[in-house]
């Protein structure tokens, strides 16, 4: 039965714990329902044991309960079959073995990969990176003043060989218009990647409909456990690829001079993973599935009724887009002749958590000449009387410095 938005919040123990606790930083990670609490610690204490190795019957449960996830991760997105996901530590791990292992393998110098300049920083710097290595060319798809994409199929062109590009932005909650970017970058044989860490935990995901190639996410932003990324990748890209890292599991046969790879997706999972982390994993992406909808419909509420009540604040600007289309529970602010960090640390006081600094965004930090936001992010364990106490905290914080 799923339960009624006013025992989200129930579900999560830390607010038990702390009891005057307003967590609205969800974006940097979210809050653990007791579910995932409860099947991390069965896992150490019922089935603890390392997989796809010993014979025993407990690495056997343990490789059970651990392709079990895989196979929940790959339904969670709609991906054709459980061998199109790879798990990592991260999402940025995830895109670092896109661009190791498919970068490396198939763009040379001139080639260019193409993001937006509202990308995360593990969504620029792997590709750079690359740059470096290969000479490739790095471009990017420009945002107007709130922050939407200025998008044309002329940013596409021949050279083009692979788009990657977040689905909700960290920073400003904008969610672009994936799929005409998907369209346009396949008409030139290019591939695509999503940055879905945001966009994940706040709407569905169904990569076959997207086809998008390669979709990355991340556990804990998803009341999962830290130490998780999941990288979704079409089958038949995964086995043109070569292994992201050597080692164990990675393999199928060694010789002294020579190794032949596994298939995927184990090819790109060498060594032990985080194996309690991706068991876990399961739980949080049952709890999510199960109560999707209404998780969906009260952060919108939630969105819409923040939105309303900080642009009474006139020493505020919001950045990014400031009604409810095309955008998610994501809300980045200034405010007049106080810093970020400054209205960071006063919220604190009362036991609010908000983010402030450049969220890994320094490209668009630049592009909206800004050194910094204060940004509140929701998750479904909000409440209105979180967001009311919220403001009331920033219009002491403004009084203080103002004064």
């Amino acid at each position: 039965m799923t339960p009624s938005k006013d025992s989200f919040r129930s579900e999560f123990p830390i607010f038990r714990e702390r009891p005057r606790l307003i967590y609205l930083d969800s974006a940097a990670t979210s809050q653990k329902p007791q579910v995932v609490l409860d099947a991390e610690r069965n896992y150490y204490e019922t089935f603890n044991s390392n997989i796809h190795r010993s014979a025993h019957f407990l690495a056997e449960e343990a490789t059970i309960a651990y392709e079990e996830t895989r196979l929940a991760a790959a339904d969670f997105i709609g991906a054709h079959s459980k061998h199109e996901i790879v798990f990592t530590r991260n999402a940025t791990e995830s895109i670092n073995l896109v661009a190791r292992s498919f970068g490396d393998a198939f763009l040379d110098a001139g080639d260019e990969v193409l993001l937006t300049l509202m990308e995360h920083h593990s969504n620029i710097v792997p590709w750079l990176q690359l740059k470096e290595r290969k000479g490739i060319q790095v471009n990017y798809i420009d945002v107007d003043p709130e922050g939407r994409l200025i998008f044309d199929e002329s940013k596409i062109t021949p050279r083009t060989k692979l788009v990657s590009i977040s689905g909700m932005s960290n920073i400003l909650g904008t969610i672009p218009n994936l799929k005409p970017i998907i369209e346009a970058a396949h008409k030139v044989g290019a591939k695509v990647l999503v940055d879905a860490c945001q966009l994940a935990v706040h709407a569905p995901i169904n990569v076959q409909e997207l086809e998008a190639d390669f979709v990355v996410m991340s556990a804990h932003k998803m009341y999962g456990p830290t130490g998780v990324g999941i990288l979704y990748g079409k089958k038949e890209l995964l086995d043109q690829m070569p292994p992201f890292m050597g080692g164990g599991e990675m393999i199928q046969e060694v010789f002294k001079d020579h190794f032949t790879a596994a298939e995927a997706p184990h090819k790109f999972e060498a060594g032990t993973p985080n194996i309690a982390g991706i068991v876990t994993m399961k739980a949080a992406l049952n709890f999510l599935s199960e109560r999707r909808d209404s998780f969906y419909s009260h952060e919108d509420e939630l969105t819409n009724y923040a939105l309303e009540k900080l642009k009474t604040l006139p020493y505020l600007r919001l950045i990014g887009p400031k009604d409810m289309e095309a955008r998610g529970p994501i809300i980045s602010f200034t405010m007049e002749g106080v810093h970020p960090h400054d209205i960071a640390e006063g919220l604190s006081q009362k036991q609010i958590c908000i983010r402030a600094g450049h969220h890994c965004g320094q490209i668009l930090m630049d592009r909206m000449n800004l050194p910094a936001t204060a940004r509140i992010s929701l998750a479904p364990y909000n409440t209105k009387e979180d967001i009311d106490s919220a403001i009331h905290a920033l219009e002491e914080v403004y009084l203080y410095f103002s004064s």
